[in-house]
């Protein structure tokens, strides 16, 4: 089974967070930036009460556009924000909480945006995720006919 390309990193992370987030947001992308990539950060730009579909529209968008290689996005739980960004078409935004989820949100789902919930991880454990999102390839195979009958055409 031939795996995808990764993303194309050419282009720039797209990255929101509400006030929940703000902290993790800033710390993500440090290390992002320490690894070389490029950051497109869409807000909140600190810690004051922010509404998450404010910033998870944005992101998407971007995603969607094809303006952003993909997209992270972080608020307390992640519901919000996940649900927020899978309301557009091409974007298929997961929760993932650990290693393993993000691998397989990556793998078999062809996930484009992780949403990472910094009331439930540690700022170590947001960063594993983001390299496993980063670093896993579609496996494409039997789990592309599956992707494909996500959109609402």
């Amino acid at each position: 089974m031939a795996s995808q390309p990764l993303f194309n990193l050419t282009l720039p992370v797209a990255i929101g967070s509400d006030h929940a987030g703000f902290e993790y947001k800033e710390e993500i992308i440090s290390y992002l930036e320490g690894k070389g990539l490029k950051i497109k950060d869409v807000g909140a730009y600190s810690a004051d009460s922010a509404d998450y579909p404010d910033f998870a529209h944005p992101v998407a968008t971007l995603v969607e556009r094809d303006q952003a290689a993909f997209g992270i996005l972080v608020c307390g739980s992640a519901n919000g924000v996940a649900i927020t960004a899978n309301k557009h078409q091409g974007i298929r935004a997961a929760i993932c909480w650990g290693e393993e989820l993000s691998r397989l949100a990556r793998s078999h789902n062809n996930a484009n945006v992780l949403c990472v919930p910094a009331r439930f991880v540690d700022d170590a454990v947001a960063k594993q995720i983001v390299d496993v999102f980063i670093n896993t390839p579609f496996e494409g195979g039997r789990h592309e006919n599956r992707v494909r009958k996500i959109a609402c055409l």
